[in-house]
């Protein structure tokens, strides 16, 4: 029998695959900005109509790029759960200290963004730097703040990012910005801090911003000291 002519060799095949997952990845982001979570892996398969294990690489994809929280149940028994190891965390720090870690953290993800971000990745990071309306303040801020890890394409540091914000969320960690007390002038000057960082990394300018990372989260470290009436903070 005569096998039909072809033109497409076995890189274009590996490339055409990369290319249908980077499509399902951009949907899979576009999921998350409109509807704040995605649904479960039977129903978006069927909604996005792939293949479970073409959906979990995906997946997979943005956890990598701290985009998704880790899987609740993985495959390798050893893994502990992240929501054990925040709660553990969280009995022997307090904000000031997380603070402190994301300052040595963030305005690093934030200069490695600058550089590697690819051009999808800043659309990204500019459109979270504006609040959306009808998104809780928390919410809205994180959102961005993920961005940015994503674009630093650093996976580790993304997951150290991932369990920050969960040590910092935790109720027994509550502190300034919760969406009980974030103001609407608070809301505002948060936004602009977040546009002068994305601004610096869609510019390509590391230096700025990582600097404008760093004064945004000194803000918010002010702020904290405040809540907790310590008189001055040394910024790390």
């Amino acid at each position: 029998m005569q096998q039909p002519d072809t033109d497409m060799t076995d890189e274009d095949t590996v490339s055409s695959g990369a290319e249908d997952a980077a499509d399902v990845v951009e949907t899979l982001r576009r999921i998350i900005d409109e509807e704040g979570a995605l649904p479960a892996e039977r129903v978006l398969a069927e909604r996005l109509n792939v293949k479970r294990h073409q959906l979990r690489k995906s997946l997979q994809i943005l956890r990598g790029f701290g985009e998704l929280e880790p899987a609740r149940s993985g495959r390798r028994a050893s893994s502990p759960d992240t929501s054990i190891q925040s709660g553990k965390l969280v009995l022997s720090t307090n904000p000031l200290e997380v603070m402190e870690m994301r300052m040595m953290l963030e305005p690093t993800l934030a200069r490695l963004a600058a550089l590697r971000a690819s051009p999808a990745e800043i659309a990204r990071i500019l459109q979270h730097a504006k609040s959306p309306s009808g998104m809780s303040p928390s919410q809205a801020d994180q959102l961005f703040h993920r961005a940015i890890a994503a674009g630093s394409r650093n996976s580790l540091a993304s997951e150290l990012h991932i369990l920050l914000h969960q040590v910092q969320n935790d109720s027994r960690l509550r502190f300034a910005n919760s969406d009980d007390e974030t103001t609407a002038e608070r809301v505002a000057q948060r936004d602009a801090e977040h546009q002068l960082i994305a601004e610096a990394i869609a510019a390509r300018d590391p230096k700025r911003a990582e600097k404008a990372m760093w004064d945004h989260l000194a803000v918010v470290q002010r702020k904290i000291a405040s809540r907790l009436g310590v008189g001055s903070v040394n910024a790390a």
